[in-house]
């Protein structure tokens, strides 16, 4: 059989993870549903820049509440991706502000690290039983469950939804849409603040 040497250059865009810096390891998420993938990549092209996003000279009340909600509809389709990182902002700054919480997280988290390792040499069994990781998990869960509960992640929860409500919902009303910037809706009238 006669040996064929095959010829395989070019060049890849792949950067190892360690040179790679914090903005584009979050970029670079796989995720394994294909829904949640395409919805994930769909948002993340959809954000931008940020001093578009907060430039002052483009907030402006209506005169009347009739554009109210197709400004609001325009505006969270238009900025849906930076909507999810004031989210995520929020939901960073709860955790931060509330050490047990923050204590709450880390031991459920190790809690799981450490069974993933043990898991690697042998199956854990409890009175002769072997255990299942997903049975493992679910134990972890039950019983971080009441540390979740004295930490108060309920109102934590409720916090970071209200409060990104709010922000969302204040940016999405006060923010002149392209259409109204250029003069397209003169009837419905814009005071700038």
């Amino acid at each position: 059989m006669a040996e064929k040497e095959i010829l395989l250059d070019g060049q890849l865009d792949y950067l190892p993870p360690e040179k790679q810096n914090i903005k584009q390891r979050i970029m670079s998420l796989s995720l394994t549903s294909v829904p949640a993938r395409e919805w994930f990549s769909k948002t993340r092209e959809s954000v931008k820049p940020w001093q578009e996003f907060i430039n002052s000279k483009k907030f402006g009340f209506p005169k009347s509440l009739a554009p109210l909600p197709k400004r609001i509809v325009k505006n969270i389709e238009t900025f849906q991706g930076n909507y999810l990182f004031v989210f995520l902002g929020l939901v960073v700054v709860c955790i931060l502000t509330s050490p047990l919480l923050l204590v709450a997280i880390a031991a459920c988290l190790g809690a799981c690290y450490i069974i993933s390792i043990k898991n690697q040499d042998r199956k854990i069994s409890v009175m002769g039983r072997e255990l299942s990781l997903a049975q493992q998990y679910a134990a972890v869960g039950a019983l971080s469950f009441p540390l979740f509960w004295i930490a108060g992640a309920g109102s934590a929860v409720f916090w970071v939804i209200g409060a990104s409500f709010f922000v969302v919902m204040l940016h999405a009303s006060s923010y002149m849409t392209q259409e109204e910037q250029e003069g397209f809706d003169l009837d419905d009238g814009v005071q700038t603040v």
